[in-house]
């Protein structure tokens, strides 16, 4: 299976090809520069550097969340534009999910940290464990406060491999709660379209109408908003 994937859901952005798993060309950008600039652009050029057309493809995968909310919505906003022109299926992944395939560069016994930085002292995290050279899922994708995290992961008594946007601000208050941490290496220390590729395998594609971010948490705005309907009362 041919598989485009697309990722967006932090500063980073990147798009790459995928054949039954293999990698055959990636592009990541992490330059500050706005997703609705680069991604499509990206996309394309991968592409067109791969000779592939998009009716080659057999789907497009992405990573619906959690994760900025802006740059979840870019994403599955660009995937729904170019299945809908192309007439190809799409496949959401978790964001968490994606980012675990890092984790096959983990030691035998480690677990698996995936942390994305939620802003107001939470992370939103998953955790996995590498069994027959795949993640496999330990919790749901949550948001919790790295006290919290600390706690559930002092009850396993494993080292910890951390990998995201989020593993450095998680190193320091785990490392504190006296638990043995290391960070991915730089490569692999940032979620990637290919690990949207690879957490798609085996899922059945669908009509991209279908697609949804996945959020975890009320955006700012919405917050705001709520607080001031209960002022209100």
């Amino acid at each position: 299976m041919l598989i485009l994937g697309i990722e967006s859901s932090a500063k980073a952005a990147s798009a790459a090809l995928c054949r039954d798993g293999e990698l055959i060309a990636q592009y990541y950008q992490c330059a500050g520069l706005t997703h609705s600039r680069t991604l499509l652009p990206m996309a394309e050029e991968l592409l067109h550097g791969t000779d592939t057309a998009l009716g080659d493809l057999d789907g497009v995968a992405v990573a619906v969340g959690p994760g900025s909310f802006t740059g979840v919505r870019i994403g599955v906003a660009a995937v729904k534009g170019l299945c809908f022109g192309a007439e190809k299926p799409a496949a959401g992944v978790s964001t968490l999910e994606a980012m675990a395939w890092n984790g096959l560069a983990a030691a035998p016994g480690e677990i698996v940290c995936c942390c994305m930085d939620a802003r107001r002292g939470q992370v939103y995290n998953a955790l996995f464990e590498i069994s027959d050279g795949a993640p496999a899922r330990l919790v749901p994708d949550r948001a919790v406060t790295l006290e919290e995290l600390a706690a559930e992961l002092l009850g396993y008594g494993r080292a910890v491999f951390l990998t995201g946007d989020g593993a450095q601000l998680a190193l320091g208050a785990l490392s504190a709660a006296g638990l043995s941490c290391r960070l991915a290496p730089g490569p692999l220390l940032m979620q990637s379209a290919w690990g949207v590729c690879m957490a798609a395998r085996g899922l059945e594609m669908q009509s991209a109408e279908k697609l949804l971010p996945v959020y975890l948490r009320l955006s700012q705005a919405e917050r705001e908003r709520q607080e001031r309907l209960e002022n209100t009362k």
